[in-house]
């Protein structure tokens, strides 16, 4: 017989999950990604090429009205720029098929500014397909520009005309060349030929690529599936939700000079557009020998990915292609030590977190167990936080919008950077987070922030502790975390002069 107050205590306490019962995983939290929008973020770091007429004339935007024999590289060699791209770490090349100018990279049956006309190859070039070809070699994805602007055809202005032979070159493009990743739509729109200026269909262009390239993201302003971060600096803002409200904004110069809410996004955005961050290596985005000393530099492009990638957006590094038709040596340096640097500080085995001992203050479907874990058949205990796998996740009840998370570390390694990161086909969900290790009886913080998203790079002055703290102290639903990562520059390990 159970007494009155045990039966009592009894009532209070859930029962455990059972074993042959699946814990359901917390519900997700609108918008959410599509399966695209998803596999375009797990790349994380992408290329940019900005090749054409511009590059032999010196200038940044074409008038058009350039001869198609100015456009003659003497070695053009895109299995050279994928295998610098590919060694820098970039797993998706965007060229600039057709950019300001109307020149086309490709030989188009709907213009005579192309490649057609040029003396490279007697006429029987395409850009196109050698890079497509070279990517799908290399094992990177192929993604096109293509400037709804034209300097050089005479129906831009015309209204619906122009807007069919802009449709007609996106099916060229879009049906000739493989699998394409992603379609980028700059939204520049000046004078045509004529002194007019053209009115964009851009449903009707979105709906070309969606028919003829169901898997493509498509890039612009505003999206559908990826937005401008804002400034072409390469860097989005330290509060980073990948939610859009799309209303408010235009594309090109529609968009109004204040672009907060395209760096920061919108925490009650009714469209899920993450930020995509261009930028280039060169002050210019196309090749000028003036610039061949101006490179940014390896420490440079390292600040940049950290502030993008680590910023819950992906970086976009644009190579501007030398008159040679090839990626320049200064630029491949440059990569080089950027690569060197990110596989100092994130590559394998660098994660000082991977597989170590958590502690949480509470995990789904189960009360707080004190001192260690949760149950270990909980898909959701800390373990899932720390076990590598970015398709487990730590998570709590629903309601809850507040957890702690502990992590055991090696005191005799130094770290200067944390890095969360949240499942986000659930929905973006964390407003703030602090982290903390301790002093004394006590924690002292070292790092907070708003936003996690897909990945959150948090940069902590250099620190040895048995322990990191992870608090969330904001949620806009129950928390879930799928990573939480340790790990050290050279720098950091220098200045406290940790064990390698």
């Amino acid at each position: 017989m159970v007494g009155p107050f045990l039966a009592a205590a009894l009532a209070m306490t859930p029962p455990a999950p059972r074993a042959d019962v699946p814990l359901p995983p917390p519900a997700p939290i609108a918008p959410i990604p599509t399966p695209q929008q998803r596999a375009w973020h797990d790349l994380e770091y992408t290329g940019f090429i900005h090749f054409c007429p511009n590059t032999f004339t010196d200038v940044e935007w074409g008038h058009g009205d350039e001869p198609a024999h100015v456009f003659n590289p003497t070695a053009l060699d895109a299995r050279q720029w994928v295998r610098v791209m590919k060694d820098a770490g970039m797993k998706c090349v965007v060229i600039t098929a057709k950019h300001h100018d109307g020149f086309c990279l490709w030989p188009t049956a709907k213009s005579e500014h192309s490649v057609a006309q040029s003396p490279w190859k007697g006429g029987k070039g395409d850009v196109l397909r050698e890079l497509s070809d070279a990517c799908r070699e290399a094992g990177l994805k192929f993604g096109v520009y293509l400037s709804p602007w034209d300097r050089n055809n005479p129906a831009y202005g015309t209204g619906e005309p122009y807007n069919q032979y802009f449709r007609d070159q996106l099916r060229e493009v879009l049906t000739s060349y493989g699998p394409i990743f992603e379609v980028w739509f700059d939204g520049a729109c000046g004078e045509g030929p004529n002194g007019k200026r053209q009115v964009y269909d851009f449903p009707s262009f979105e709906k070309v690529v969606r028919d003829l390239q169901p898997n493509a993201v498509i890039f612009s302003d505003v999206g559908p599936d990826i937005r401008w971060v804002g400034n072409e600096q390469g860097w989005a803002g330290d509060t980073n939700w990948a939610m859009l409200n799309v209303k408010g904004h235009g594309r090109g110069a529609d968009n109004p000079p204040a672009t907060r809410s395209l760096n920061e996004g919108d925490e009650n955005g009714e469209a899920w557009i993450p930020a995509e961050c261009d930028v280039s290596i060169r002050p210019g985005w196309f090749y000028h020998a003036h610039e061949d000393d101006k490179v940014k530099t390896p420490e440079q492009l390292f600040d940049l990915w950290e502030r993008s990638v680590g910023h819950n957006a992906n970086f976009h590094l644009n190579l501007p292609v030398d008159r040679r038709g090839l990626v320049h040596e200064n630029d491949v340096k440059s990569l080089q030590g950027l690569r060197r640097l990110l596989d100092e500080t994130y590559g394998p085995g660098t994660n000082q977190a991977l597989g170590r001992t958590t502690r949480v203050d509470s995990a789904r479907g189960e009360r707080a167990r004190g001192a260690n874990d949760p149950l270990p058949a909980n898909p959701f205990r800390g373990a899932a936080a720390v076990d590598g796998d970015p398709t487990t996740f730590w998570a709590t009840d629903d309601g809850q919008r507040a957890a702690t998370i502990e992590v055991e570390l090696d005191p005799q390694k130094a770290f200067d950077r944390v890095v969360l990161g949240e499942p986000t086909w659930l929905g973006q969900r964390v407003r703030a987070f602090r982290i903390s290790v301790p002093e004394g009886q006590d924690w002292r913080a070292i790092g907070e922030g708003t936003t996690i998203g897909r990945k959150r790079i948090v940069r902590v002055p250099p620190t040895k502790a048995s322990r990191v703290r992870v608090e969330i102290l904001d949620s806009r639903a129950c928390p879930a975390i799928t990573e939480i990562g340790i790990h050290a520059t050279n720098a950091a390990r220098a200045a406290a002069g940790s064990a390698p």
